[in-house]
């Protein structure tokens, strides 16, 4: 008796992060891990079962993300319990204006996707270098697409407005938002838990190697820190952040940079690393006695501080902040030194239930609710497939609908 499975995919430039879930309404997870270094030398690859014991890690070399995926396939063949892999669920950061929901992927599709590569250079490659490994080991997979832009789809009007002369908006240069899976995770939690998130006002500060913040009314986002690209709002691992566009200026005429000269800073040669000169990594940051270091960690609490006083004028108010992403669910200090003054809008942070790392985190009686929770993206994609399969019924050998 085998098992339908559904394969989720997180494919970036140099790395392929996957799990395995059951094909159900609520899919449970079973497997998980990832490959590392996908085109170095000393490739790893990491496979944990549902209690996160790693079962596998071992090293290796694997060219491309064809080849990473030709490896996975054939240890998901050789997993216990016979797997019967039917749907791929991938990750895609970018879905530009027309993508409001999760699509199953058709060459149309992926025509419209590429043409969107320029709004999101960083993560646009690797997520269709994924779908076309996919497609090219396994053919006969129903794959479905899962745009971190959907959630912000329906951002109010003036959200998605840039300054820019009206004609730039007809090129689709608008404000997008990002991390929307992340978001409609923790939003779907909230509701699990009996939040009533149509009658609050509540700020999701999504805090990792890439970080951002929404705002959200009525159940709905009406505010982020993140724009047309994942440059924006707050400073990142190795991103910028929002900065005067006058220094890009500056910095192209003066110091006569080239386009990819600038991306190249702007994307991975700055913020946590840049300011520091030492590491992207905010847990590096934090156990180090150099000078640098704690002023990089000092500006991003600092730049944080201020995205979320901004999104409370979105709101006219707030009830409730909730911290989630790597940093946002581990670091009690980095929640501690953003909450740190910022009683005037109702935010008080229980030191104790803080390092103790509970859900709730604000003091009794606070005006705001404080939470630190954990996102699972993966399981957000493995959903929409779920979702995906009861609408469109897949024959497993042909990929055709049933």
């Amino acid at each position: 008796m085998t098992e339908q499975v559904i394969l989720t995919l997180n494919a970036g430039s140099s790395s392929l992060k996957f799990a395995l879930f059951t094909a159900a309404s609520q899919p449970k997870r079973l497997w998980s891990g990832a490959i590392d270094r996908i085109g170095m030398p000393n490739t790893h690859y990491q496979l944990s079962d549902a209690r996160h014991t790693v079962v596998v890690d071992e090293p290796g070399h694997l060219g491309d993300h064809d080849m990473a995926l030709t490896r996975l396939l054939g240890a998901i063949e050789s997993l216990p319990g016979g797997l019967d892999l039917v749907a791929v669920g991938h990750r895609v950061v970018h879905g530009g204006p027309d993508c409001d929901c999760p699509k199953r992927v058709t060459p149309a599709l992926l025509a419209r996707l590429r043409r969107l590569t320029p709004l999101a250079p960083l993560h646009m490659p690797p997520n269709l270098a994924g779908i076309d490994a996919v497609r090219k080991t396994r053919p006969d997979l129903l794959q479905v697409t899962c745009f971190d832009t959907s959630f912000h789809h329906d951002l109010p009007h003036l959200a998605r407005m840039t300054p820019l002369p009206r004609a730039y908006a007809d090129d689709g240069i608008r404000r997008y938002g990002f991390h929307g899976l992340s978001y409609e995770y923790i939003t779907e939690t909230l509701r699990q838990d009996g939040v009533d998130t149509d009658a609050e006002r509540i700020i999701i500060a999504h805090l990792g190697n890439g970080a951002s913040m929404a705002a959200l009314r009525g159940g709905e986002p009406v505010e982020t820190s993140m724009g047309f690209s994942t440059l924006a709002g707050l400073p990142m691992g190795t991103r910028t952040g929002d900065l005067d566009p006058g220094i890009i200026l500056f910095l192209m005429q003066e110091k006569g940079m080239s386009v990819d000269d600038i991306a190249d800073l702007l994307y991975h040669q700055s913020g946590l690393l840049g300011v520091s000169g030492l590491s992207r990594n905010m847990q590096d940051l934090l156990s180090s006695h150099e000078a640098p270091a704690a002023e990089a960690v000092d500006y991003f609490c600092y730049q944080a501080k201020l995205q979320l006083a901004r999104l409370t004028g979105a709101l006219g108010g707030l009830n409730r902040l909730v911290f989630t992403g790597g940093i946002g669910e581990n670091s009690a200090e980095i929640r501690g030194r953003i909450c740190a003054g910022l009683g005037y809008l109702g935010i008080e942070v229980e030191s104790g239930a803080n390092k103790a790392g509970q859900t709730v985190i604000s003091k009794s009686g606070a005006r705001v609710i404080v939470e630190a929770r954990a996102t699972d993206e993966e399981k957000m994609i493995a959903r929409h497939v779920a979702a995906q399969l009861a609408f469109h019924p897949v024959s497993h050998r042909t990929g055709t609908e049933g």
